[in-house]
């Protein structure tokens, strides 16, 4: 029986704890700091993770991750999202959550929300959409220790991770302590935000984490009136960078304002409407089941 959300714990609890900063009852579950590089070990119930990176900000990486979620779930894979952008955490309005708030276990885990079919958790849900974090590294670093180790997912196939942008603290705990199946690349085909994503290249083959390649979004504008096609960013970049590195090009999603809108309104592209946006994503899963074995 729960008899607290885990929301109240936190505003409670979790500026008197260091080792603690979500305010969880101590669960036990996560690995403690060690000397050295922590060993990986695989999250209790999850077959496979994968994460989706774009070590720059800006480029739709959180709406292409939860479009993801959902478009693997729609074809049969049992899939769950950890929103692991503590400071600007998006997926609670994106999955039309905001404001929920997440319960405890009896083992005092944090019990995902679930909505178009995939579990989720967030930082979002355990602080107001309008409330800052103000922490240094060491309170980040435990919270997202507390994220990976202390939620109650269940038995999933699938675990999707929204790295925050950037190659730092979090993307290197993340990818140290949890076994990965693969990561993905998130980049405009702009030359100024290739640079940063060739970095999120170089940050994986240095953790050893299997590339499973770069989408590049925000493509092309077509004219929703005349159907004339813009490369509003350049064309062809990612594709040239995944020729360059070696790496599968999984991709491409247009330039759509209808993929932002979806998102403001919490009803991601995937789920909203059918058609050739939808198809974009689908396709992109579908590649990745097929590299994952599913």
């Amino acid at each position: 029986m729960v008899t607290s959300t885990a929301r109240r714990l936190f505003s409670i609890i979790h500026h008197h704890k260091h080792e603690n900063p979500l305010g969880l009852p101590r669960a036990g579950s996560f690995p403690r700091m060690q000397r050295g590089l922590p060993s990986k070990r695989r999250i209790p119930g999850i077959s496979k993770v994968i994460v989706v990176s774009s070590a720059k900000g800006g480029v739709g990486k959180s709406t292409l991750a939860v479009n993801l979620a959902l478009s693997l779930a729609q074809q049969g894979v049992r899939t769950g999202l950890l929103d692991a952008d503590i400071f600007g955490p998006s997926v609670p309005r994106l999955l039309n959550l905001a404001g929920e708030e997440p319960i405890l276990s009896e083992n005092n885990q944090l019990v995902p929300i679930e909505n178009y079919g995939i579990r989720s958790m967030s930082m979002g849900y355990l602080v107001g959409e309008e409330a800052p974090v103000v922490w240094r590294g060491l309170m980040v670093m435990k919270a997202v220790q507390q994220l990976l180790w202390e939620v109650k997912w269940g038995d999933l196939d699938m675990l999707v991770i929204d790295l925050p942008p950037g190659t730092g603290d979090v993307q290197l705990t993340i990818t140290q302590q949890v076994v990965m199946d693969g990561g993905i690349i998130v980049s405009t085909p702009q030359d100024i935000a290739l640079i940063d994503a060739v970095k999120g290249i170089n940050m994986f083959k240095k953790v050893d984490v299997p590339i499973l390649g770069m989408v590049q979004n925000m493509s092309v504008f077509v004219c929703p009136n005349c159907s004339h096609q813009t490369h509003v960013f350049g064309s062809e970049g990612v594709a040239r960078e995944c020729s360059k590195h070696g790496i599968n090009f999984l991709g491409d999603i247009p330039l759509d304002a209808s993929i932002c809108k979806d998102a403001d309104n919490g009803k991601p592209t995937v789920v909203a409407r059918k058609g050739p946006l939808t198809d974009a994503y689908n396709s992109i899963a579908l590649k990745l089941r097929q590299q994952l074995g599913f």
